[in-house]
Protein backbone atom coordinates (compact mmCIF):
# COMPACT_ATOMS: atom_id res chain seq x y z
CA UNK A 1 0.00 0.00 0.00
CA UNK A 2 1.45 3.34 -1.11
CA UNK A 3 1.49 5.93 1.67
CA UNK A 4 1.55 9.71 1.48
CA UNK A 5 1.73 12.39 4.16
CA UNK A 6 -0.08 15.58 3.18
CA UNK A 7 0.02 18.97 4.91
CA UNK A 8 -3.43 20.60 4.84
CA UNK A 9 -3.95 24.36 5.00
CA UNK A 10 -7.64 25.21 4.69
CA UNK A 11 -6.75 28.88 5.01
CA UNK A 12 -9.52 31.45 4.85
CA UNK A 13 -13.04 32.02 3.60
CA UNK A 14 -14.37 29.31 1.33
CA UNK A 15 -11.11 27.43 1.72
CA UNK A 16 -12.56 26.08 4.96
CA UNK A 17 -15.55 24.73 3.00
CA UNK A 18 -13.97 23.33 -0.16
CA UNK A 19 -10.93 21.64 1.41
CA UNK A 20 -13.05 19.13 3.38
CA UNK A 21 -14.76 18.17 0.12
CA UNK A 22 -11.41 17.78 -1.60
CA UNK A 23 -10.24 15.52 1.22
CA UNK A 24 -13.50 13.56 1.06
CA UNK A 25 -12.95 12.80 -2.62
CA UNK A 26 -9.22 12.03 -2.29
CA UNK A 27 -10.00 9.63 0.55
CA UNK A 28 -12.64 7.91 -1.60
CA UNK A 29 -10.01 7.43 -4.29
CA UNK A 30 -7.46 6.26 -1.73
CA UNK A 31 -9.87 3.61 -0.48
CA UNK A 32 -10.68 2.43 -3.99
CA UNK A 33 -7.06 2.23 -5.10
CA UNK A 34 -5.27 1.07 -1.99
CA UNK A 35 -3.53 4.27 -0.96
CA UNK A 36 -2.70 5.23 2.61
CA UNK A 37 -2.97 9.00 3.09
CA UNK A 38 -2.38 10.83 6.36
CA UNK A 39 -3.40 14.47 6.73
CA UNK A 40 -1.46 16.95 8.89
CA UNK A 41 -3.96 19.77 9.42
CA UNK A 42 -2.52 23.25 10.01
CA UNK A 43 -4.52 26.30 11.10
CA UNK A 44 -2.43 28.77 9.11
CA UNK A 45 -3.96 31.83 7.48
CA UNK A 46 -5.65 35.05 8.49
CA UNK A 47 -7.25 33.54 11.60
CA UNK A 48 -3.77 32.49 12.72
CA UNK A 49 -2.62 36.05 12.00
CA UNK A 50 -5.39 37.44 14.21
CA UNK A 51 -4.28 35.24 17.11
CA UNK A 52 -0.49 35.36 16.71
CA UNK A 53 0.31 38.30 14.41
CA UNK A 54 1.70 35.90 11.78
CA UNK A 55 0.19 33.93 8.90
CA UNK A 56 2.13 30.84 9.98
CA UNK A 57 4.53 29.93 12.81
CA UNK A 58 8.11 31.18 12.65
CA UNK A 59 9.46 27.73 11.73
CA UNK A 60 6.42 26.73 9.71
CA UNK A 61 8.36 25.77 6.59
CA UNK A 62 10.49 23.35 8.59
CA UNK A 63 7.34 21.63 9.79
CA UNK A 64 6.04 20.87 6.28
CA UNK A 65 9.32 20.36 4.44
CA UNK A 66 9.19 16.59 4.91
CA UNK A 67 5.64 16.12 3.64
CA UNK A 68 4.87 14.56 0.27
CA UNK A 69 2.61 17.46 -0.74
CA UNK A 70 0.65 20.47 0.53
CA UNK A 71 -3.12 20.74 0.03
CA UNK A 72 -4.16 24.39 0.21
CA UNK A 73 -7.61 25.98 0.17
CA UNK A 74 -7.47 29.76 -0.13
CA UNK A 75 -5.62 32.60 1.54
CA UNK A 76 -6.89 36.11 2.19
CA UNK A 77 -9.36 38.03 4.35
CA UNK A 78 -10.30 41.73 4.57
CA UNK A 79 -8.68 42.09 8.01
CA UNK A 80 -5.20 41.34 6.60
CA UNK A 81 -3.63 43.14 3.65
CA UNK A 82 -3.06 41.09 0.51
CA UNK A 83 0.62 42.00 0.66
CA UNK A 84 0.89 40.51 4.16
CA UNK A 85 -1.09 37.34 3.43
CA UNK A 86 0.64 36.59 0.12
CA UNK A 87 4.21 37.49 0.98
CA UNK A 88 4.36 35.87 4.40
CA UNK A 89 2.69 32.56 3.55
CA UNK A 90 2.24 31.65 -0.11
CA UNK A 91 5.38 33.20 -1.54
CA UNK A 92 7.74 31.70 1.08
CA UNK A 93 6.28 28.25 0.36
CA UNK A 94 6.53 28.64 -3.41
CA UNK A 95 10.08 29.98 -3.35
CA UNK A 96 11.71 28.07 -0.50
CA UNK A 97 10.37 24.81 -1.90
CA UNK A 98 11.38 25.76 -5.46
CA UNK A 99 7.85 25.38 -6.79
CA UNK A 100 8.88 27.08 -10.00
CA UNK A 101 6.09 25.67 -12.17
CA UNK A 102 2.51 26.75 -11.63
CA UNK A 103 0.50 24.30 -13.72
CA UNK A 104 -3.10 25.19 -14.48
CA UNK A 105 -5.34 23.05 -16.69
CA UNK A 106 -8.14 24.74 -18.63
CA UNK A 107 -10.97 22.50 -19.78
CA UNK A 108 -14.60 22.84 -20.80
CA UNK A 109 -16.68 20.09 -19.17
CA UNK A 110 -19.94 18.79 -20.52
CA UNK A 111 -22.75 20.23 -18.41
CA UNK A 112 -20.97 23.50 -17.60
CA UNK A 113 -22.18 26.32 -19.87
CA UNK A 114 -19.51 28.53 -21.42
CA UNK A 115 -20.16 32.26 -21.85
CA UNK A 116 -18.88 31.91 -25.42
CA UNK A 117 -21.32 31.21 -28.24
CA UNK A 118 -19.07 28.64 -29.94
CA UNK A 119 -16.32 27.67 -27.49
CA UNK A 120 -15.25 24.45 -29.19
CA UNK A 121 -13.37 21.67 -27.44
CA UNK A 122 -11.33 23.61 -24.87
CA UNK A 123 -8.58 21.51 -23.29
CA UNK A 124 -5.18 23.09 -22.68
CA UNK A 125 -2.61 23.83 -19.99
CA UNK A 126 -1.05 27.07 -18.81
CA UNK A 127 2.50 26.74 -17.49
CA UNK A 128 3.26 29.81 -15.38
CA UNK A 129 6.75 30.66 -14.15
CA UNK A 130 6.25 30.78 -10.40
CA UNK A 131 9.44 31.96 -8.67
CA UNK A 132 10.70 35.13 -10.36
CA UNK A 133 9.55 37.46 -13.14
CA UNK A 134 7.31 40.39 -12.33
CA UNK A 135 6.65 39.14 -8.79
CA UNK A 136 10.05 40.10 -7.44
CA UNK A 137 10.84 41.78 -4.14
CA UNK A 138 13.25 44.26 -5.69
CA UNK A 139 11.97 47.83 -5.61
CA UNK A 140 10.78 50.39 -3.13
CA UNK A 141 9.08 53.66 -2.31
CA UNK A 142 10.61 57.09 -1.80
CA UNK A 143 9.21 60.38 -0.51
CA UNK A 144 5.93 58.90 0.83
CA UNK A 145 3.02 61.34 1.08
CA UNK A 146 4.98 64.06 -0.75
CA UNK A 147 4.55 65.51 -4.23
CA UNK A 148 7.78 63.75 -5.23
CA UNK A 149 6.50 60.35 -4.13
CA UNK A 150 7.81 57.58 -6.36
CA UNK A 151 7.80 53.79 -6.46
CA UNK A 152 9.80 51.24 -8.44
CA UNK A 153 9.32 47.53 -9.05
CA UNK A 154 11.90 45.38 -10.81
CA UNK A 155 11.15 42.37 -13.01
CA UNK A 156 13.78 39.67 -12.70
CA UNK A 157 14.25 37.00 -15.38
CA UNK A 158 17.20 34.63 -15.26
CA UNK A 159 18.40 32.23 -17.92
CA UNK A 160 18.18 29.42 -15.36
CA UNK A 161 14.62 30.36 -14.37
CA UNK A 162 13.36 30.79 -17.93
CA UNK A 163 14.96 27.62 -19.22
CA UNK A 164 13.66 25.31 -16.53
CA UNK A 165 10.03 26.40 -16.83
CA UNK A 166 10.16 26.45 -20.63
CA UNK A 167 11.65 22.96 -20.78
CA UNK A 168 8.89 21.72 -18.50
CA UNK A 169 6.35 23.24 -20.90
CA UNK A 170 8.05 21.75 -23.95
CA UNK A 171 8.07 18.30 -22.37
CA UNK A 172 4.39 18.64 -21.45
CA UNK A 173 3.52 19.68 -25.01
CA UNK A 174 5.53 16.73 -26.34
CA UNK A 175 3.21 14.39 -24.38
CA UNK A 176 0.08 16.09 -25.71
CA UNK A 177 -0.58 17.69 -29.10
CA UNK A 178 3.00 18.88 -29.62
CA UNK A 179 2.15 22.58 -29.73
CA UNK A 180 3.52 25.26 -27.40
CA UNK A 181 2.52 28.93 -27.26
CA UNK A 182 4.67 31.55 -25.55
CA UNK A 183 3.21 34.72 -24.05
CA UNK A 184 5.41 37.80 -24.49
CA UNK A 185 5.33 41.59 -24.78
CA UNK A 186 8.64 42.24 -26.48
CA UNK A 187 7.26 45.10 -28.58
CA UNK A 188 6.75 47.22 -25.47
CA UNK A 189 9.00 45.86 -22.70
CA UNK A 190 12.49 46.45 -23.95
CA UNK A 191 14.74 44.14 -21.91
CA UNK A 192 12.96 41.31 -20.10
CA UNK A 193 10.53 40.17 -22.78
CA UNK A 194 13.08 40.09 -25.65
CA UNK A 195 15.22 37.96 -23.31
CA UNK A 196 12.22 35.68 -22.68
CA UNK A 197 11.79 35.34 -26.45
CA UNK A 198 15.48 34.52 -26.91
CA UNK A 199 15.34 31.76 -24.33
CA UNK A 200 12.14 30.38 -25.86
CA UNK A 201 13.75 30.13 -29.29
CA UNK A 202 16.93 28.64 -27.82
CA UNK A 203 15.04 25.91 -25.96
CA UNK A 204 12.85 25.18 -28.96
CA UNK A 205 15.91 23.88 -30.82
CA UNK A 206 15.96 20.88 -28.48
CA UNK A 207 12.32 20.07 -29.25
CA UNK A 208 12.06 20.05 -33.06
CA UNK A 209 8.92 17.90 -32.88
CA UNK A 210 6.99 20.60 -30.97
CA UNK A 211 5.39 23.37 -33.03
CA UNK A 212 5.84 26.80 -31.47
CA UNK A 213 4.16 30.18 -31.65
CA UNK A 214 4.62 33.46 -29.80
CA UNK A 215 1.97 36.10 -29.14
CA UNK A 216 2.06 39.42 -27.40
CA UNK A 217 -0.03 39.21 -24.25
CA UNK A 218 -2.68 41.68 -25.44
CA UNK A 219 -3.62 39.77 -28.60
CA UNK A 220 -3.17 36.45 -26.79
CA UNK A 221 -5.94 37.36 -24.33
CA UNK A 222 -8.15 38.14 -27.32
CA UNK A 223 -7.36 34.73 -28.84
CA UNK A 224 -8.26 33.07 -25.52
CA UNK A 225 -11.76 34.48 -26.01
CA UNK A 226 -12.03 34.13 -29.80
CA UNK A 227 -10.55 30.65 -30.25
CA UNK A 228 -9.61 28.98 -26.95
CA UNK A 229 -9.86 25.50 -28.45
CA UNK A 230 -6.80 26.19 -30.63
CA UNK A 231 -4.34 26.07 -27.72
CA UNK A 232 -2.49 23.08 -26.28
CA UNK A 233 0.17 24.31 -23.82
CA UNK A 234 0.86 27.98 -23.07
CA UNK A 235 3.99 29.10 -21.21
CA UNK A 236 4.19 32.53 -19.61
CA UNK A 237 6.05 34.63 -17.08
CA UNK A 238 4.67 35.03 -13.57
CA UNK A 239 2.32 37.99 -14.12
CA UNK A 240 1.16 37.06 -17.62
CA UNK A 241 0.58 33.48 -16.52
CA UNK A 242 -1.46 34.65 -13.55
CA UNK A 243 -3.74 36.73 -15.77
CA UNK A 244 -4.13 34.08 -18.46
CA UNK A 245 -4.91 31.33 -15.97
CA UNK A 246 -7.91 33.28 -14.69
CA UNK A 247 -9.14 34.16 -18.17
CA UNK A 248 -8.84 30.57 -19.38
CA UNK A 249 -11.21 29.06 -16.79
CA UNK A 250 -13.57 32.01 -17.21
CA UNK A 251 -14.24 31.05 -20.84
CA UNK A 252 -14.99 27.49 -19.71
CA UNK A 253 -17.86 28.74 -17.56
CA UNK A 254 -16.52 29.37 -14.05
CA UNK A 255 -13.26 29.91 -12.25
CA UNK A 256 -14.71 27.73 -9.49
CA UNK A 257 -13.66 24.52 -11.26
CA UNK A 258 -10.07 25.59 -11.96
CA UNK A 259 -7.26 23.71 -10.17
CA UNK A 260 -3.55 24.36 -9.98
CA UNK A 261 -0.32 22.77 -8.90
CA UNK A 262 2.70 24.68 -7.61
CA UNK A 263 5.28 22.12 -8.65
CA UNK A 264 8.81 21.26 -7.75
CA UNK A 265 9.17 18.84 -10.68
CA UNK A 266 12.33 17.26 -9.30
CA UNK A 267 10.45 16.40 -6.05
CA UNK A 268 13.29 17.65 -3.86
CA UNK A 269 10.62 19.59 -1.97
CA UNK A 270 6.87 19.14 -1.51
CA UNK A 271 4.63 20.59 -4.19
CA UNK A 272 1.46 22.52 -3.30
CA UNK A 273 -1.99 22.07 -4.84
CA UNK A 274 -4.75 24.67 -4.64
CA UNK A 275 -7.76 25.91 -6.59
CA UNK A 276 -7.31 29.04 -8.68
CA UNK A 277 -10.18 30.87 -6.99
CA UNK A 278 -9.60 33.01 -3.93
CA UNK A 279 -11.14 33.01 -0.46
CA UNK A 280 -14.35 34.73 -1.68
CA UNK A 281 -15.37 36.52 1.57
CA UNK A 282 -18.69 37.52 -0.01
CA UNK A 283 -19.96 33.92 -0.09
CA UNK A 284 -17.90 32.37 2.72
CA UNK A 285 -19.86 30.35 5.26
CA UNK A 286 -22.90 29.88 3.03
CA UNK A 287 -22.10 26.37 1.74
CA UNK A 288 -22.55 27.49 -1.87
CA UNK A 289 -18.93 27.59 -3.09
CA UNK A 290 -17.93 25.31 -5.96
CA UNK A 291 -15.59 22.58 -4.63
CA UNK A 292 -14.54 21.22 -8.03
CA UNK A 293 -11.39 23.37 -8.21
CA UNK A 294 -10.25 21.91 -4.88
CA UNK A 295 -11.26 18.37 -5.83
CA UNK A 296 -9.48 18.57 -9.19
CA UNK A 297 -6.42 19.95 -7.38
CA UNK A 298 -6.53 16.78 -5.30
CA UNK A 299 -6.45 14.74 -8.50
CA UNK A 300 -3.44 16.74 -9.69
CA UNK A 301 -1.76 16.04 -6.35
CA UNK A 302 -2.28 12.29 -6.69
CA UNK A 303 -1.00 12.33 -10.27
CA UNK A 304 2.12 14.24 -9.20
CA UNK A 305 2.70 11.66 -6.46
CA UNK A 306 2.44 8.86 -9.02
CA UNK A 307 -1.03 7.53 -8.21
CA UNK A 308 -2.29 8.05 -11.75
CA UNK A 309 -5.19 5.61 -11.67
CA UNK A 310 -6.63 7.27 -8.57
CA UNK A 311 -6.17 10.71 -10.15
CA UNK A 312 -7.90 9.61 -13.35
CA UNK A 313 -10.78 8.17 -11.31
CA UNK A 314 -11.36 11.55 -9.69
CA UNK A 315 -11.32 13.40 -12.99
CA UNK A 316 -13.66 10.82 -14.48
CA UNK A 317 -16.01 11.26 -11.53
CA UNK A 318 -15.98 15.03 -12.03
CA UNK A 319 -16.85 14.51 -15.70
CA UNK A 320 -19.82 12.25 -14.91
CA UNK A 321 -21.24 14.40 -12.11
CA UNK A 322 -21.02 17.64 -14.08
CA UNK A 323 -22.44 16.05 -17.22
CA UNK A 324 -25.47 14.78 -15.29
CA UNK A 325 -26.41 18.33 -14.32
CA UNK A 326 -27.92 17.12 -11.05
CA UNK A 327 -25.46 18.66 -8.59
CA UNK A 328 -24.30 21.97 -10.01
CA UNK A 329 -23.50 24.88 -7.71
CA UNK A 330 -24.81 28.39 -8.27
CA UNK A 331 -21.86 29.52 -10.40
CA UNK A 332 -22.69 26.72 -12.87
CA UNK A 333 -26.39 27.55 -13.02
CA UNK A 334 -27.56 25.08 -10.38
CA UNK A 335 -28.65 25.11 -6.75
CA UNK A 336 -26.44 22.42 -5.19
CA UNK A 337 -24.47 23.07 -2.03
CA UNK A 338 -20.73 22.70 -1.61
CA UNK A 339 -21.19 19.55 0.43
CA UNK A 340 -23.74 17.91 -1.88
CA UNK A 341 -21.53 18.40 -4.93
CA UNK A 342 -18.50 17.10 -3.05
CA UNK A 343 -20.43 14.06 -1.86
CA UNK A 344 -21.69 13.38 -5.38
CA UNK A 345 -18.14 13.30 -6.74
CA UNK A 346 -16.95 11.10 -3.87
CA UNK A 347 -19.82 8.67 -4.54
CA UNK A 348 -18.94 8.61 -8.23
CA UNK A 349 -15.33 7.77 -7.38
CA UNK A 350 -16.42 4.95 -5.08
CA UNK A 351 -18.55 3.43 -7.83
CA UNK A 352 -15.65 3.51 -10.29
CA UNK A 353 -14.19 0.02 -10.85
CA UNK A 354 -10.80 -0.20 -9.13
CA UNK A 355 -7.72 -0.80 -11.23
CA UNK A 356 -4.26 -1.84 -10.26
CA UNK A 357 -2.56 0.85 -8.20
CA UNK A 358 0.09 2.68 -10.18
CA UNK A 359 2.61 4.68 -8.22
CA UNK A 360 5.56 6.05 -10.17
CA UNK A 361 8.74 6.98 -8.38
Amino acid sequence: MAGFRIAVIEGDGIGKEVVPEGIRVVEAAAKAFGLDISWDRLDWGCDHHARHGRMMPEKGLDRIAGHDAIFLGAIGWPTVSDVESLWTLLMPIRRNFQQYVNLRPVRLFEGVPSPLANPGDIDFYIVRENNEGEYSEIGGRMFPDMDQEMVSQETILTRFGCDRVMRFAFNLARKRKKKLTSATKSNGIIHTMPFWDERFRANAKDFPDVATEQYHIDILTAHFVRRPASFDVVVASNLFGDILSDLGPAVTGTIGIAPSGNLNPERRFPSMFEPVHGSAPDIAGQNIANPIGQIWSGAMMLEHLGAKDAANAIVGAIERVLASGENLTRDMGGTASTTSLGQAVADAVSKHPAKKVLVDG
